[in-house]
């Protein structure tokens, strides 16, 4: 007769669960925090040093989204289902570092473009695809809190990077700075990514005893394709998408608009860039605390209202320093949640066992359009010399991700509608 392992020995104990928060949180801090927000710090002095226009400096993220994202997205996600996402995680880390000493040694625009490339290898491989997958791995009741932790990470790395940068431009120069950043990662990341164990040793059992999930099993068995007929997935993509589209084409624009068209300073445009990332912590800790408490569609619909709200205030009239700092507070609180919640609504709607396929498929697209973005607004200035009209496209990709969201299907709908298709498409 077969044999059950004890309860104790089935369920992830709080040690090893912290272990696994400390080790996302830290991975999150440095490839996304670090580099993702740190980068935009950079781009006034690659337009001085190299008279790049804006649309070239903000088209290296663009650039190699767009060719990243479709070529690996999905084949970073089965990776992550087969072998489980330590590996990745480890490699995306050491391309995150290659690529910053790269960006700092660089004397020509190609060379700009092929370290942006690897970074965006470095984002996929070590972002947040690998590091949601692994809490949803390890956590069920608790999921949106520890996700809303670890993903502080990101909002303590995205407040710190700016002072971080500015201390070493002016010590060292902007090209030291940046390789000096891609050691800091490596020495930050790299330890705990490289112990993390991928999962608890029994999951399934430890997730089927939980009575929050009363029908996770159905959805786990689930497969992809099954996941692809539902309406409730593309809804997911498109909203995401464009709610992505409205964060990224603001926060990569940010710094050239304090700086180069509102005059601030290094410290000011600092100090604006860190509040927006200070503020992010609340609202990562918010989004996931209102996540384990209330359905997640209208969580996910509180925060997509905040980032559409926040960017009028940048056209209000002289944007005034109130105004900005304003902004920055309202911003801040929803970039905060809007990575977060897409891999929570994703694993409520679909299950555990192939959100490494969904996100790798979802967080592709949202790649492009967080790409895409930056650069068409950058491109909407050199046109018209204004970032009023590039703003208002971003305005309305927040609305429209809004509306998207709001018809997806609830948490006991979207269930039932993924086992349904799964019978259909399973021998029987």
């Amino acid at each position: 007769m077969a044999t059950l392992a004890p309860p104790d020995e089935d369920a992830p104990t709080t040690g090893a669960q912290m272990r696994i928060v400390s080790t996302t949180f830290l991975t999150l801090f440095s490839v996304v925090g670090l580099v993702v927000y740190g980068l935009p710090f950079y781009y006034d002095f690659m337009v001085r040093d190299f008279g790049w226009s804006r649309a070239q400096v903000t088209s290296g993220n663009a650039l190699s989204r767009f060719v990243i994202g479709p070529a690996f997205g999905y084949i970073a996600g089965w990776m992550i289902d087969r072998f489980g996402p330590r590996r990745l995680m480890m490699a995306g880390i050491l391309m995150a570092t290659i690529a910053l000493v790269g960006l700092g040694a660089m004397s020509a625009l190609w060379m700009f473009y092929f370290f942006y490339l690897l970074n965006a290898l470095g984002y996929v491989c070590g972002g947040p695809l690998p590091n949601q997958v692994l809490i949803s791995r390890w956590f069920d009741r608790t999921r949106g809190r520890a996700m809303g932790i670890a993903y502080l990470g990101i909002g303590l790395g995205g407040a710190a990077v700016p002072y971080i940068s500015l201390y070493l431009t002016r010590h060292f120069g902007w090209r030291a700075a940046l390789q000096i950043m891609g050691g800091i990662i490596l020495a930050v990341a790299f330890p705990l990514a490289f112990s993390v164990k991928e999962s608890p040793r029994s999951e399934p059992a430890a997730r089927a005893s939980d009575p929050e999930f009363p029908t996770q099993p159905s959805a786990v068995g689930v497969p992809l394709s099954a996941v692809l007929r539902t309406p409730a997935f593309y809804l997911l993509a498109i909203g995401s998408m464009c709610s992505i589209a409205a964060v990224g084409g603001t926060n990569q624009n940010l710094k050239l608009f304090l700086s180069l068209d509102r005059a601030y300073s290094q410290s000011e445009s600092a100090r604006v860039l860190s509040l927006v990332l200070a503020f992010s912590l609340a609202g990562r800790l918010l989004i996931g605390w209102l996540a384990d408490r209330l359905p997640k569609k209208y969580v996910m619909l509180l925060t997509y209202s905040l980032v559409g709200g926040s960017i009028p205030l940048l056209l209000s009239t002289g944007a005034s320093h109130t105004m900005v700092y304003l902004f920055a507070i309202v911003f801040g609180i929803g970039l905060g949640g809007d990575y977060m919640i897409i891999p929570l609504m994703a694993g409520e709607l679909f299950g555990v066992a192939v959100l490494g396929r969904v996100l790798g498929i979802i967080l592709t697209a949202d790649g492009v359009a967080e790409a895409a973005a930056p650069m068409f607004v950058g491109y909407m200035h050199d046109v018209t010399g204004s970032y009023y009209s590039g703003f208002l496209v971003l305005i309305g990709a927040a609305v429209i991700g809004a509306l998207a969201i709001s018809l997806l299907p609830n948490r006991r709908l979207g269930r039932s509608r993924a086992a349904a298709a799964a019978v259909r498409v399973l021998p029987s």
